[in-house]
């Protein structure tokens, strides 16, 4: 086999080996509270600390999953959403170890 031949090979098997990898590179929500990435909001939900598309999309998703749980809370004890969220963010801001972000209206700080 030509150096050519053996280089694209090498290319191509090193190319799909990353493309198996990558979403274990995925950011997760853990990481990216700790990271200072994302903080919790007194709206219940989660808000990007330092935007950036991973994070945008990680925010999305997890904000969407709580919706979707807080809508069925409501409805179960026939209550509004608007009131469960608040009630999430008071826990969820009460739950957040020190040195990670909340932001309870006056921006972000580190709890």
């Amino acid at each position: 086999m030509t150096f050519k031949k053996t280089s694209q090979k090498a290319l191509g098997t090193l190319a799909l080996s990353l493309l198996m990898v990558l979403p274990a590179f995925a950011l997760d929500l853990g990481e990216a509270k700790s990271g200072g990435l994302v903080g919790e909001t007194n709206s219940g939900y989660l808000a990007a600390v330092k935007p950036s598309a991973e994070v945008d999309k990680l925010v999305a998703s997890i904000n969407s999953k709580r919706k979707t749980h807080y809508q069925q809370i409501a409805k179960k004890n026939n209550i509004s959403l608007q009131a469960v969220e608040v009630r999430a963010g008071q826990k969820a801001m009460g739950k957040t170890p020190a040195g990670e972000y909340i932001n309870s209206g006056g921006g972000w700080k580190k709890k």
